[in-house]
């Protein structure tokens, strides 16, 4: 995948030193759009919208493709995706401005905010010590899933949390790394330690502040509209195939249990505003969402180096985040520290603090393997870095 990935930038380098001096786009525009043209043309994606900001400066913004391939409607820059997982480092943010505000700490146990906590077990035992928040926020908390309490129609986060206890766990807390629903269980405690609405709480104090006015758990009519719709390889054909998303209701009038591990909706402009947040160690525009020292602790590496965690090799986890340690593979352009989050139909979000460098790429995929190390994200962290580079 990384061969295929470096031929194609290979081959966007040699075309760009042939473009006339007198070519009207900056070289990381026209790179970018060439490799991500060439996805689309290969039916790797429907349509595909990239971002990339360098030092609090947009330096790249492009769509390119379809956004709904039956509709015959464009990608545009302000297309609406499903971000999925990439809710998880907004909702571990949640958390980060409690515990500035000194209403909670990470090392907290859950159960003194969701009481059947204090009843989990391991094979019919007690845990050797108590689950916390970090835990969960780690994803090394041991708990088992209630996968389908949450697509329960109706369900609270109060009932899923507590069916999610119910569940036997795996394994002691700390010593391991399973994905699952530990985010779930903090948009509860979100909900408890705040006295409002995990999504009512993300809104005044993430999205509002930072102008993310399309960022929602539940889409208005006018944002149906600009959505992406999914695709999937076309088994045996040339072509994709639409695939049907249980998070996209085509009646705004029904509204979902907002799910703090995968349900927002955004934009790329949005996604940019937060991860730009982040990069600036939790100001953006003189609005301060997380002091300075808990935006740097929220996006730590906060697991053990002997735990090794799953996505792509290399990497720690900090309050949602995925962190990377050691770049390598589809993070070796990064810098040690950089953090960010992937979906699960493709899409991608990080930051590279050190060089101050956003990057998001939104796609809606699925079907081609694992979205953390796709050929597209390589393609466009490798590029803008070497343009970022090369100034």
């Amino acid at each position: 995948m990384m061969t295929e990935s470096r031929r194609l930038i290979a081959l966007v380098l040699v075309c760009l030193l042939t473009v006339p001096a007198f070519a009207a786009e900056p070289p990381v525009v026209g790179s970018i759009r060439v490799a991500m043209e060439t996805f689309v043309k290969e039916k790797k994606a429907a349509g595909i919208v990239t971002l990339v900001m360098h030092n609090g400066k947009l330096i790249h913004l492009d769509a390119v493709g379809q956004a709904d391939i039956e509709a015959g409607k464009p990608m545009k820059a302000d297309t609406l995706f499903w971000i999925a997982s990439m809710t998880k480092p907004m909702t571990g943010t949640a958390l980060a401005i409690l515990e500035d505000e000194g209403k909670l700490s990470a090392d907290d146990p859950v159960s003194k905010y969701i009481p059947a906590f204090k009843d989990v077990k391991l094979e019919g035992k007690a845990p050797s010590r108590p689950i916390t928040l970090r835990d969960l926020m780690t994803h090394s908390s041991g708990i088992g899933e209630a996968r389908g309490a949450q697509s329960v129609a109706g369900a609270t986060l109060e009932d899923i949390a507590n069916a999610i206890a119910a569940q036997p766990m795996k394994f002691e807390p700390g010593t391991k790394w399973s994905y699952g629903s530990g985010l779930t269980v903090i948009g509860r405690v979100i909900e408890v330690v705040s006295g409002k609405p995990y999504d009512v709480f993300l809104k005044e104090r993430i999205f509002d502040p930072l102008g993310m006015k399309d960022t929602t758990f539940n889409l208005s009519d006018a944002q149906l509209k600009r959505i992406a719709r999914s695709y999937k390889p076309n088994a045996g054909k040339d072509g994709l195939e639409r695939v049907d998303n249980r998070y996209v209701i085509d009646d705004p009038s029904q509204k979902q249990t907002p799910n703090p591990s995968g349900g927002l909706f955004s934009t790329a402009h949005d996604l940019a505003r937060f991860y730009q947040m982040v990069a600036q160690w939790g100001e953006l525009d003189s609005k301060r969402i997380v002091s300075e020292p808990a935006a740097k602790r929220m996006t730590s590496m906060l697991l053990d180096e002997s735990i090794t965690t799953g996505f792509t090799p290399g990497n720690s986890w900090g309050y949602g985040f995925c962190v990377v340690r050691e770049p390598q593979g589809v993070t070796g352009m990064l810098s040690p520290g950089s953090c960010g989050h992937g979906g699960a139909h493709g899409t991608q979000s990080w930051c590279d603090p050190r060089r101050q460098i956003v990057f998001i790429m939104l796609v809606q995929r699925t079907g081609f393997g694992n979205g953390d190390a796709s050929e597209i994200r390589h393609a466009l962290q490798e590029l803008a870095v070497k343009h970022v580079e090369a100034k």
